[in-house]
């Protein structure tokens, strides 16, 4: 046989390339498999991590109780109303002080809580108590004494700080009472500071009220003043303006009203009085003019008003009693007869005074007349002088009135700030709170801290989320493969099967038994290939694993006599040309082999040896050749593939590891399936996946992984309620009969 090393290498052939699909990870495995059985298998696989952990903050959250100094909460509790009211104050006032919705309500119930909270209130409730450099409140607050040397201020503001760190005020919702809790190691201590705290609340509150009030007082004391002084300055003005344009004005008539006359001058007045009086003599000349023209227009008697004057009423009375009698005398008597003559004489007489007395009434009336109208036009003549004095002061009356209205302004204005500061002098200091003590605090009998049950529950809470935790972060960052679940979990590959760990035996001597749970987890594999791919059980089929030991010759081997047993003419290639093992497990001569056939153009079928079993032969590695890469890389090795492609029904490829080594990857592009092989608690994520990296760089067809050496006591007793029985029930079975 021609020397291995001496033979010529032809050159690597093109690689053919395989449908990019079939090597992709398989459907569904892209996600972790954090399934309700995965997370059992993983809390029992670390029940005593979870245990120690939880133990430990138990034992943490016990000590800590017992370490802890009793502490006492007093609580007192207060009603806060919307507003206070006043003693003396009007709906107004309050209905101006009330929030207008529920909103408003919330936020002013909020407002005042925070005002429990404030520092200002801490402040009080120390000065009130002394408690700034009181031993007895630092010692009930479990605090040491402040410095000798500190400064008055900053121990104020450590008491303070005391204060605010244990206050505790609860208002629930829908409600108006407000809980003021004050915890101390001192139930006295606790009780007196939340009474105080309520009792300087109400106190604030009504400080506030008043202080607000005296700030309003002392404000309107201010625009009070200022008003006066803007009055009395446009007084002075209104005068003296009044006084240079000589504008006096008219006062009021006994009963009359003030502001009728309150815009009248003098010149009105009188302007007012002489076109009255006017308007009379217009009237009485008219009246007299028509009685004139009555008396003169008839005879002497003929007026109404010479007929109405007395004497001559007299006198016609007479006439008419004389006419009567002297017709009496002439109807017996001539008219010489003495008494006719007397009575004629008497009656001319009476008729001359009636002339007289009628001539006296006209001239009255004339005289009336005269003087009725010279009046009239005497008062039409002042009252023209007056209308123009009147016009003239009128436009003197328009600064005037400018003037009279600014002092009317400001002494509305002033008139109204004196009422309103009446007002708030009434209402000073008599205002009512709005917060109510409806319970105060008592001494607490029982101490409220520490809570041993509850420490004991949030150490075992703690424990718990820090157990949970920690297990999470083991099994993320555990990279090795202890369970069929990892598989796909981790590595995206879809798992073939699982092989056990032989147990008291060899795994060639446990796969002799048909019975074993090796021989059971093969029969297994061998089925899920028979339908690994959409057309049946690949026909070249690669085994391979990252690194060497991990199960991969005895896979290989396990495949290939499983395949025979089926009735199928199967070829087992050993082509691991650096550490060949399969010649030495079947017991067969490795002088000739796959290298030879390599260096050569030898047919197959000159190195293929029986393996002694039904359907199977075997081709060993052959002489170890000096660059086993550079053989695999050939054309020849394909060649030998097709070859063996037509002869064989099943071909089966034992292949070095991938790590450090390019045969595996090299190969993997010419068969027609790879199977990947994972021992169990051996395999890293990282040196697995580096591994697939270099693989799927030549686009393989990946069928899956087989995990092997799988131990489910091992494995933390995750599975062995799935695997122990089915490996073990056989052997029940058969020492049952």
């Amino acid at each position: 046989m021609a020397d291995i090393a001496s033979l010529p290498l032809p050159a690597a052939p093109h690689l053919p390339a395989h449908d990019p699909a079939l090597a992709q990870p398989v459907p569904g495995t892209d996600h972790a498999a954090w399934n309700l059985r995965h997370i059992a298998a993983t809390l029992r696989g670390n029940l005593w991590l979870i245990a120690a952990i939880v133990a430990a903050c138990t034992a943490c959250a016990l000590a800590v109780t017992l370490l802890q100094t009793p502490r006492y909460t007093a609580a007192a509790t207060i009603q806060i109303n919307d507003t206070g009211g006043r003693v003396l104050g009007d709906k107004e006032d309050e209905a101006a002080d009330r929030p207008s919705s529920g909103l408003d309500t919330d936020r002013f119930l909020k407002t005042q809580v925070e005002v429990l909270r404030s520092r200002s209130l801490a402040q009080r409730v120390a000065q009130v108590l002394k408690l700034t450099g009181n031993p007895h409140f630092y010692a009930a607050q479990g605090e040491p004494l402040p410095e000798p040397n500190a400064s008055a201020e900053a121990q104020r503001a450590e008491v303070i700080k005391l204060l605010q760190d244990h206050l505790l005020v609860s208002l629930p919702r829908d409600s108006r009472i407000a809980t003021i809790n004050v915890d101390t190691t001192d139930p006295a201590m606790s009780a007196q500071i939340a009474n105080t705290y309520a009792s300087e609340f109400i106190a604030a509150n009504l400080q506030r009220k008043f202080d607000s009030s005296a700030y309003a007082r002392t404000f309107l004391s201010g625009q009070l003043t200022e008003a006066k002084q803007r009055l009395e300055t446009s007084e002075r003005a209104l005068n003296a303006y009044a006084r240079s344009n000589g504008l006096i004005h008219a006062a009021a008539p006994v009963g009359e009203d003030k502001g009728a006359a309150a815009g009248q001058t003098v010149t009105s007045s009188s302007l007012l009085q002489l076109n009255q009086a006017a308007n009379t003599a217009t009237a009485h000349r008219i009246e007299t003019e028509s009685r004139w023209r009555a008396v003169t227009s008839g005879g002497s008697l003929g007026s109404s008003a010479v007929l109405a004057n007395p004497a001559v009423s007299a006198l016609m009375t007479r006439k008419a009693e004389l006419e009567g009698l002297l017709a009496d005398d002439r109807a017996r008597h001539l008219d010489d007869y003495p008494s006719v003559r007397a009575r004629q004489s008497e009656l001319d007489a009476i008729n001359r005074q009636l002339q007289s007395a009628a001539n006296a009434v006209r001239s009255a009336i004339e005289g009336e007349y005269r003087g009725a109208r010279a009046a009239e036009q005497q008062l039409a003549a002042q009252v023209a002088r007056m209308k123009n004095d009147t016009l003239s002061e009128q436009d003197r009356m328009v600064q005037h009135g400018l003037l009279a209205r600014e002092v009317e302004t400001n002494r509305q204005v002033y008139d109204g700030l004196l009422e309103r500061f009446k007002q708030l002098n009434a209402l000073a200091g008599v205002s009512l709170s709005n917060v109510a003590i409806i319970d105060s605090a008592a001494a607490p009998e029982r101490p409220s801290s520490p809570r041993m049950l509850r420490n004991l529950a949030l150490g075992l809470l703690l424990g718990l989320a820090l157990a949970g935790a920690s297990v999470l972060i083991k099994d993320q960052f555990d990279d090795s493969i202890r369970i069929p679940e990892d598989v796909e979990a981790k590595l995206h590959l879809a798992l073939l099967g699982v092989v056990p760990s032989a147990s008291g035996s060899t795994p060639d001597a446990a796969m002799l038994d048909p019975k074993s749970a090796i021989s059971e987890a093969y029969n297994s594999l061998r089925a899920a290939l028979l339908y690994s791919t959409p057309e049946g059980m690949p026909q070249i089929l690669l085994v391979t694993s990252a690194q060497a030991g991990e199960g991969k010759s005895t896979t290989s081997l396990a495949l290939a006599a499983g395949f025979a047993r089926m009735g199928k003419r199967t070829l087992l290639i050993d082509a691991d040309l650096r550490r060949p093992s399969l010649h030495r497990r079947l017991a067969l001569p490795n002088e000739q082999g796959l290298s030879t056939l390599l260096a050569s153009r030898d047919g197959i079928e000159t190195v293929q040896l029986d393996s002694g079993r039904d359907n199977l032969w075997v081709i060993g590695a052959g002489p170890i050749p000096p660059s086993p890469t550079e053989l695999i890389a050939t054309a020849r090795f394909e060649d030998l593939l097709e070859e063996a492609a037509r002869n064989f029904a099943v071909v089966v490829i034992d292949s070095p590891p991938i790590l450090g080594l390019a045969d595996a990857p090299a190969m993997s592009a010419l068969v027609d399936g790879v199977v990947f092989v994972i021992e169990s608690e051996r395999g890293h994520r990282g040196a697995l996946k580096a591994s697939l990296r270099r693989l799927r760089a030549m686009r393989p067809i990946l069928l899956g992984a087989v995990l092997t050496k799988f131990d489910p006591n091992k494995s933390g007793n995750r599975y062995s309620d799935y695997y122990g029985h089915d490996y073990g029930h056989y052997r029940h079975d058969e020492a049952a009969a």
